[in-house]
């Protein structure tokens, strides 16, 4: 899975392809996958204008970039650090996206699956309540098109990322609706780690069904219920697979 699914599904093009943005995207796919440890120094202006032959300005520019992601910080005289991951914008579109390029990070998948238990069965419940005629057909649609997707694994992951995104837009809470990439980047990470196609996942569909009938019968308590249930499974079956590698 690569970044430009994250992209399409967030339905942005990503960075610029300028120069400062391509190597900003460079350094931070480094930093992401740990190539540079937190603490350490990157090299100077001088040596990175070399390495990616650019102007130092194109250089300074990236670094500004990275600064305010919270992956870098700036200090004269002293040179430019990569900060911890508590310092990361973890929100950011780039930062996530950096993350399918990274070799598979236990702790972030973890962490990726604690904030969707945390929030989407709340949202499958709002979506119980204040879902509108469209808000119904339009999860109900994503539904369909993930039993649809037997010719393609990139189809299946995306229906699949629709139909989470489409019951966060019938919660109508635009708090949440910001927290999409996270789903998004969970998926996508997550058939990365365990390297299996997603057509497999076909007995997911009746779950998925479900989630959407209680929503559709207005029954918040099942929504929930039965969308906490899908995510503890998904959660179980990664941690299993990282487990045993």
């Amino acid at each position: 899975m690569s970044e430009l699914i994250y992209y399409d599904l967030k339905q942005t093009s990503g960075m610029a392809a300028s120069l400062s943005v391509q190597v900003a995207k460079e350094i931070g796919r480094r930093i992401v996958s740990g190539s540079f440890e937190a603490g350490s120094l990157i090299d100077d202006e001088d040596a990175l204008a070399k390495r990616y032959q650019v102007s130092r300005v194109v250089v300074r520019d990236a670094v500004k970039i990275l600064v305010s992601k919270g992956l870098l910080d700036v200090r004269r005289g002293i040179g430019t650090r990569v900060l911890p991951r508590d310092r990361w914008n973890m929100l950011d579109d780039d930062v996530l996206a950096w993350h399918l390029s990274a070799p598979p990070n236990r702790k972030f998948l973890e962490q990726l699956m604690d904030v969707r238990l945390a929030f989407e069965p709340k949202a499958a419940r709002w979506a119980a309540e204040r879902a509108r005629p469209e808000d119904l057909i339009e999860i109900a649609a994503a539904c369909e098109r993930m039993a649809r997707t037997d010719n393609s694994a990139e189809d299946f992951i995306i229906a699949d990322s629709l139909f989470h995104k489409a019951i966060i837009k019938a919660a109508q809470n635009s708090f949440l609706a910001s927290m999409e990439g996270v789903i998004y980047s969970a998926l996508l990470v997550s058939i990365k780690v365990t390297n299996k196609d997603p057509r497999d996942n076909g007995a997911s569909i009746p779950f998925h069904r479900e989630v959407y009938e209680a929503i559709a019968a207005k029954d918040g308590d099942k929504a929930e219920f039965l969308t906490e249930k899908l995510l503890k499974d998904a959660s179980f079956r990664l941690s299993a697979t990282v487990n045993n590698k």
